[in-house]
């Protein structure tokens, strides 16, 4: 049955995403702390647990950016591999999900159902695999086969790439491994069947080294905006990461992706719609607008202003002085610019809407650059903020928030002391968890053919 139906007021679901690399942390702040240290990690997590978050999100760079053939300022923190980071979270939290992003470019089905198997079973339910899909030859330098990809084909390989997955997870039957008082726990040959893949991406032929983990499958996330993008997801996906910013675009995205969600024969309300959301509190509305400038100032400086204005024009620009205006000169086609990074499509298109909006509203590179880098930003006193939250998820616009502090690892800590608690209050936000998955917190339907009477028999040891 629906959980609309049974709940006319939803609930507000919260992830806590870990900072890491892009542009939004500030680098520079003097409280900032290291990205790489498990203390960080550690710090975040229990405050989003703390907070009753649904879970910690944890994305994950492959290769660090370069700009101008130079490794890119904002990437020189170092990154932890994801699953390394989130088995050692799981011995710290209790109930918050843990998940990871997982490229199915770069790696092999059998491999990463292993790998979430093995989380969802350290943590006890927890896990869940942000799907990501990438074409970038760059990034795929740093592996033996090379990564390059038409385009047209990351879906062609994640689709596939998920078919032998999910194999893997269910060729263990949930009553595999059997518990008996006089011998302890036995696996059932007869319950495990071989996996045989022959496709366009893979051929396999294998058998899963271990039963699938209490959830049957981890909680499958996916970000994907274009059309081919959206279909994945309303096909597979149980949540999807967006950006859109304002509550019309989040409406209209909202409304696409569970249209054809349905289409596909799923029950809308079983795939959860997300944006990544960034926020300044205050104690008054013009402390929290003087924060808010604040951070977005030591977000974008000077130089980070210029190097984004040239991956659209193509060409060297720092003779500009970023508080001045735009050049008047036209971009070049030149994607090698930047390496390892989204393009900003047509460079002349683009040129043309920034000249336009910084004319328009008589802007400098850098203002502008600070304007059109900004993500969905909810900016107030704690009990505005909360209000603005639950109105975007009972307007349709989305399900639930991750949230991007801008600093590690205390970037959160006001947010779970002082909007959470309003949240709570609104009826919006739970006082506790009352399950134990992940998949319970997000209330999603168990996989099926394995629920919640089969986790002793499926637990090991």
């Amino acid at each position: 049955m629906s959980l609309r139906r049974e709940n006319p007021r939803k609930h507000v679901i919260l992830g806590a995403h870990f900072p890491g690399v892009n542009n939004t942390t500030v680098w520079s702040d003097p409280s900032a702390g290291s990205q790489i240290e498990f203390e960080s990690f550690v710090h975040l997590a229990q405050t989003a647990e703390r907070g009753l978050f649904d879970f910690f999100f944890l994305a994950e760079g492959l290769r660090l950016r370069e700009h101008r053939g130079k490794i890119h300022d904002l990437d020189v923190v170092g990154r932890p591999d994801t699953f390394t980071v989130l088995a050692a979270l799981a011995a710290v939290t209790e109930r918050l999900g843990l998940a990871g992003t997982i490229n199915t470019t770069f790696n092999e089905p059998y491999e990463v159902a292993r790998q979430f198997a093995s989380l969802d079973h350290l943590s006890d339910g927890r896990a869940a695999w942000n799907m990501v899909t990438s074409s970038d030859a760059f990034t795929g330098e740093n592996f033996r086969r090379g990564g390059f990809l038409d385009h047209a084909d990351r879906y062609t390989r994640a689709e596939e790439f998920l078919t032998v997955a999910r194999r893997f997870w269910d060729s263990w039957a949930p009553d595999a491994v059997v518990a008996d008082v006089r011998t302890g726990n036995y696996v059932d040959p007869s319950r495990i069947q071989v996996v045989e893949h022959h496709g366009g991406q893979f051929d396999v032929r294998g058998i899963a080294s271990l039963p699938a983990g209490p959830q049957g499958h981890p909680v499958l996330l996916q970000a994907g905006d274009s059309s081919d993008g959206r279909d994945f997801g309303a096909r597979h996906a149980d949540a999807l990461f967006t950006l859109h910013g304002s509550l019309e675009a989040g409406q209209r995205y909202y409304a696409d992706v569970k249209a054809r969600a349905a289409a596909y024969g799923r029950d809308p309300d079983q795939l959860k719609v997300l944006p990544g959301a960034t926020f300044a509190l205050g104690d008054t509305p013009e402390e929290a607008l003087d924060n808010a400038r604040h951070i977005r100032e030591q977000q974008v400086s000077g130089p980070t202003a210029i190097a984004f204005l040239e991956q659209v024009w193509g060409a060297d620009l720092s003779a500009y002085d970023p508080d001045g205006p735009l050049p008047d000169v036209d971009p070049v086609e030149n994607p090698d610019i930047t390496r390892g990074r989204v393009r900003h499509g047509d460079p002349r298109a683009v040129a043309e809407t920034w000249r336009a909006r910084a004319q328009a509203e008589n802007l400098s590179i850098r203002e502008l650059i600070i304007e059109v880098t900004s993500r969905q930003q909810f900016v107030g006193t704690p009990a505005h903020v909360a209000e603005e939250i639950d109105r975007y998820v009972q307007s349709d616009a989305c399900d639930g928030f991750i949230l991007v502090p801008h600093l590690t690892p205390h970037g959160l800590d006001e947010f779970v002391g002082k909007v959470v608690p309003l949240l709570q209050e609104r009826g919006a936000f739970r006082t506790e968890y009352r399950g134990h998955t992940l998949r319970e917190h997000l209330g999603l339907a168990p996989v099926p053919g394995w629920d919640e009477r089969h986790r002793d028999a499926a637990a090991i040891g």
